[in-house]
């Protein structure tokens, strides 16, 4: 018979892919070895962490020559084809699929020293960077022999297998804590039954991930996953949620196949976002896993989704899905494991199943948060019988800000002085009948919501009344001292510095200097190309920046009467060079242009045409105040306030109750 006329060779050249630069971190190079004792039907897997070497043991089915030579040393072996695809002793699914993983080992180490023990008949071998590159540079060779050992220099006399590793490589950091730590999260099947893995001695078990405690809410996937609710430190046995846990994937060459496949597992979120961190440790746990036959497959799936709201900062889970890795299907596990192909069809079914789910658990979040963060606070007294003075629909808006609160990360350090904003900005809309401008806040601004009502004068922390006594006061000045001929100049004087004449929200400016100077320098451009009239009928144009909103301030003569198509021309080229500064720091921060005019526009003849004006500017976020309305609205809003004394000074004394209270609680903890 004729030579072939072709050939494919494997070079050994391949180790330095699949083996020598496989794996970038050491628990999943133990990893490879823990799932390997798992396929030998081992119970117990010792693995002591010295200074200078790492030894495995196991008490597996041990190997016999043809097992090292035809298993071990085959780069590549499918054991699945080949054998049964369940061990014999304690039907286990087997894990391992490629034959690759054990070349992971010279990720870490350039020495590898195999004992192994099968009936009674002792082997072993070593193996070397060193040697196996050497083989590689000749070039004409396909064959790597690795050295026999001498059975007088077997120390392992037991069934079983040990790895011996030598020659740690270089910032392999191998400290058994965070291993301990590191390889309870990247498997389930360690401490069940049969199947004990201890580090210099001690057991790891699952409560070394050190994460279950940090959980506050739990959902699980069928009733054998609830006994993950045990291990969380939950405040009610209603906080560990079951859902259902089957899902659908389409399968077959035409798509025209639908199997159910079960999946287990859980998804929980944790009292606060830092909680994820993971201090002390390298490693984000903000994420979901994916685990196949009892080992990490995928480390993380929350990623593949550009969810970013706040409840996704709070989420940890473990998906158990051994649908991704069935024998009679295509292996879709990338070459190191730890990934997976993600466009099979079974992968995308479980990223659909994902997604729903992460969508029902943020309602769910959000209510039980909610539903706490409203028991909390009434545990304080004064808050409790503040609520019950509430009639039931205010009491019921009270209710639900709290219930936001319940959203937010608050150490309690802090929290006296949030539920002591929050009461004010209740109290402060409760006045102005505007309570429904609360179903606008959301936990995202809350924080921000809150604050207005705490920092506009630095007396506020003390007493909210003593404020509107003084930004009276401003606004009685501007009365008394605006006339036609000085209405732009007084106006100026205070308006710049108290933005809250226009807007109560609106406090001090932010503006970096920075950003003024370039703001300055765009409107000087535009200020040049303005026609002798235009400049004829401007007073003074400003840039500020105040609760995350950047504001256009233009001063319009008070003689002036102006045409609302001209104005809105005119002002929007500020606008829009004020966007294009904006978006160009990356930032998506609003922009507003309020113009103070002295005589309503030439379209204003009658109401119905001045609202419809109003509500077209409104739409490029124009607004028009007339020079008499700032000063009067502003008047009238805080003199109403200040006629309710008597209520300013209630709520400051339950203010003051909050405090004390509270710090008294913390006080005796």
């Amino acid at each position: 018979m004729d030579k072939p006329k072709y050939e494919m060779r494997i070079n050994l050249n391949v180790l330095n892919h699949l083996g020598l630069n496989l794996y970038s971190n050491f628990p999943a190079v133990l990893s490879e070895v823990v799932a390997n004792s798992w396929d030998a039907d081992a119970e117990n897997v010792d693995i002591k962490i010295e200074k200078d070497r790492i030894t495995i043991t196991d008490d597996g089915h041990g190997m016999s020559e043809v097992d090292i030579n035809t298993k071990y040393l085959n780069v590549g072996y499918e054991r699945r084809k080949n054998e049964p695809v369940r061990t014999s002793k304690h039907d286990r699914p087997v894990m391992g699929r490629k034959g690759i993983g054990k070349l992971s080992l010279f990720s870490i180490a350039n020495i590898v020293e195999i004992q192994t023990v099968k009936a009674g008949k002792k082997r072993g071998f070593v193996m070397s960077t060193a040697a196996i590159r050497a083989v590689v540079n000749q070039n004409d060779e396909s064959s790597y022999y690795p050295d026999a050992l001498p059975e007088s220099h077997i120390e392992h006399d037991k069934t079983g297998t040990r790895i011996v590793l030598t020659g740690l490589k270089k910032g392999v950091s191998h400290a058994p804590t965070a291993l301990r730590k590191r390889l309870a999260r990247r498997f389930s099947v360690i401490g069940t039954p049969h199947f004990k893995v201890t580090i210099n001695g001690k057991p790891v078990t699952i409560t070394d991930r050190d994460y279950f405690h940090k959980l506050q809410y739990l959902w699980y996937y069928g009733a054998e996953s609830e006994k993950y609710s045990e291990l969380c430190d939950l405040k009610n046995p209603e906080d560990a949620i079951e859902h259902p846990r089957t899902i659908k994937v389409v399968m077959g060459e035409d798509d025209s196949e639908t199997v159910d496949y079960d999946i287990s597992g859980w998804l929980g979120t944790v009292r606060k976002s830092g909680d994820l961190s993971d201090r002390g440790g390298d490693e984000n746990l903000n994420k979901i896993v994916i685990m196949v036959r009892g080992k990490l497959a995928q480390e993380d799936i929350l990623s593949d989704f550009t969810e970013c709201r706040l409840y996704t900062k709070y989420l940890i889970g473990e998906i158990h899905a051994d649908f991704l890795d069935l024998d009679d299907e295509a292996d879709i596990a990338t070459s190191n494991r730890q990934e997976i192909i993600k466009d099979d069809p079974r992968y995308q079914a479980l990223r659909y199943w994902v997604r729903d789910e992460l969508k029902n658990i943020e309602g769910q979040w959000a209510a039980l948060r909610a539903q706490q963060a409203k028991e909390e606070a009434l545990q304080i007294p004064a808050i409790h019988d503040w609520l019950q003075g509430l009639n039931h629909r205010t009491r019921k808006q009270a209710e639900a800000l709290f219930g936001k609160i319940g959203k937010l990360t608050i150490a309690p350090k802090d929290r006296i002085e949030f539920y002591k904003h929050s009461v004010l900005a209740f109290e402060s809309l409760r006045y102005k009948g505007s309570l429904d401008k609360l179903e606008q806040v959301s936990a995202e601004n809350l924080k921000t919501f809150t604050r207005i009502f705490a920092d506009l004068d630095d007396i506020e922390a003390s007493l909210y009344y003593q404020i509107v006594q003084e930004r009276l006061k401003v606004i009685e000045k501007l009365h008394k001292h605006v006339a036609d001929d000085a209405k732009e100049k007084v106006i100026q004087k205070y308006l710049y510095d108290h933005l809250w004449l226009l807007d109560p929200s609106w406090d001090r400016a932010t503006e970096t200097p920075l950003m003024e100077q370039n703001v300055q320098k765009e409107f000087d451009n535009l200020d040049a190309r303005l026609t002798k009239e235009e400049k004829a009928g401007r007073f003074d144009i400003k840039y500020k920046m105040t609760s995350g909103k950047h504001v256009i301030i233009e001063l319009k003569r008070a003689n002036r009467v102006l045409n609302h198509y001209e104005l809105l021309d005119q002002v929007e080229k500020y606008g829009e060079a004020l966007r294009k500064l904006v978006w160009a720091i990356g930032k998506h921060e609003p922009v507003e242009i309020v113009c103070i005019v002295g005589k309503p526009l030439r379209q204003w003849e009658n109401p119905e045409q001045r609202e419809r004006s109003k509500n077209m500017m409104a739409e490029q976020s124009v607004r028009v105040v007339l020079y008499d309305e700032l000063i009067e609205d502003a008047y009238r809003s805080y003199k109403e306030f200040l006629a309710k004394n008597r209520e300013a000074g209630r709520v400051y004394r339950l203010i003051q109750n909050i405090e004390d209270e509270v710090q008294n609680a913390f006080t005796a903890d």
